[in-house]
């Protein structure tokens, strides 16, 4: 099929079409193949709905003419449910191969030299979006494609009924199983969350109702717009080491754009690259391998212990991410009187919708167990939700980028 696809959009003739099994490609296939020109890598991405939705995709050169680093096409089909890209094939590793081999074997070379290469993109990221901040209109925020990732799957699309497209699919009136407790939706989506002894204030449908109203793409036009990925998540970003140094580079910019809401341009980035790290989101039948996670449900609380933490090169990144990028593109926010009251809200029900919509987090489901599970709908309450007292990874991650806090 993909062999006459790639016939009939580009009049090319491939042989020895390979389709890579890939844990991060959640939203679509990648492979390679072969033609008289040499050897080539394709992407195929589909997003729900998306023949409904309007916009251009994969807008490489948007990236490119602000001076980001980014792996250019060689062929490309934008028509919704043809979406493909075909880029001369590469031996570099993508970054999140070469993340998740330290996140099974530490390093300490191997993450100064990956934590090195985040700090360069990063800060190549930063002096863009310094650059193009702007005021934006309600209509621009909303015409970009990057709320597809977010308010689009909470909504039926066109009509935009809540709760509709992955939230009902995935969760409405669905079972949830995990080791210790095993409920139904309606109880699930009232129950508040504690996690280690960390107590939540908002539950997983209380975040989910909150996102649906703060998330409208055309509410986030308060912080502006600058140029941005949109959904850099290391799976679309390639690690290339040499002479004792390595450099990242772009690929995929399906969700690129000019007027990208300032809050939401990092988002992606911040939980897929840390967060859903080490093992839990991608590979969950190894994640209940290496760790434990168990609940017990009692007066509307699910007690959740489990032994699941970041690992040191995700601290390292998370690091990067706070000082080089979230810390001062927030005070210029501020020193230009764009960022809003509740931009802590709208940096965490960003981050709370990444794991919970992005593939179904049920056990059983898809992929997920009652371990994975667990520990991922905790960490995504974690997420989007503050804690009533004390403190966790998210909230120290928080209170170390509020200019407010100097």
């Amino acid at each position: 099929m993909l062999v006459e696809l790639l016939r009939s959009l580009f009049s090319i003739e491939a042989t020895g079409l390979t389709i890579n099994h890939d844990q991060y490609s959640l939203n679509s296939l990648n492979g390679f193949f072969e033609t008289a020109d040499g050897s080539f890598f394709f992407k195929f991405h589909q997003e729900d709905g998306e023949e409904a939705m309007t916009g251009e995709y994969y807008r490489a050169d948007i990236l490119a003419r602000a001076g980001l680093p980014v792996d250019q096409p060689v062929l490309m089909s934008v028509l919704p449910g043809e979406q493909i890209l075909v880029y001369r094939r590469r031996t570099d590793p993508r970054f999140s191969d070469v993340l998740r081999a330290l996140d099974l074997q530490p390093d300490a070379d191997g993450i100064d030299l990956a934590v090195a290469a985040e700090t360069g993109l990063t800060e190549a990221v930063l002096a863009v979006y310094r650059q193009t901040l702007h005021p934006v209109t309600p209509q621009q925020a909303a015409a970009e494609p990057v709320h597809r990732l977010f308010h689009g799957r909470l909504v039926e699309l066109p009509e935009g009924h809540y709760p509709g497209g992955r939230l009902a699919g995935f969760y409405v009136g669905k079972h949830f199983a995990f080791d210790g407790a095993s409920l139904v939706w309606k109880t699930f989506s009232q129950a508040r969350f504690r996690v280690n002894g960390v107590f939540y204030e908002r539950s997983v449908g209380e975040l989910f109702d909150a996102a649906v109203q703060r998330l409208k793409p055309e509410s986030l036009a308060d912080a502006g717009g600058v140029t941005a990925h949109g959904d850099a998540h290391n799976a679309n970003v390639w690690y290339q080491e040499k002479e004792g140094r390595a450099a990242l580079a772009f690929f995929d910019p399906a969700f690129a754009g000019e007027h990208v809401p300032t809050l939401l341009a990092e988002i992606k980035t911040t939980f897929h690259n840390i967060l859903a790290h080490p093992l839990w989101l991608y590979d969950p039948a190894l994640a209940a391998e290496r760790y434990s996670a168990t609940a017990a449900y009692a007066d509307g609380v699910l007690d959740v212990t489990t032994d699941w933490a970041p690992s040191a090169v995700r601290l390292g990144l998370l690091q990067v991410k706070a000082e080089r990028l979230w810390r001062p593109l927030l005070a210029e926010l501020a020193a230009r009187d764009m960022l809003p009251a509740d931009w802590r809200t709208v940096i965490r029900l960003g981050l709370f919708l990444c794991p919970t919509l992005v593939m179904n987090l049920r056990a059983g489901a898809t992929t997920h167990n009652p371990v994975s599970s667990l520990i991922g709908f905790s960490v995504a309450v974690m997420a989007g939700s503050e804690p009533v007292e004390g403190d966790d990874v998210v909230s120290r991650f928080l209170n170390s980028i509020d200019p407010a806090k100097g």
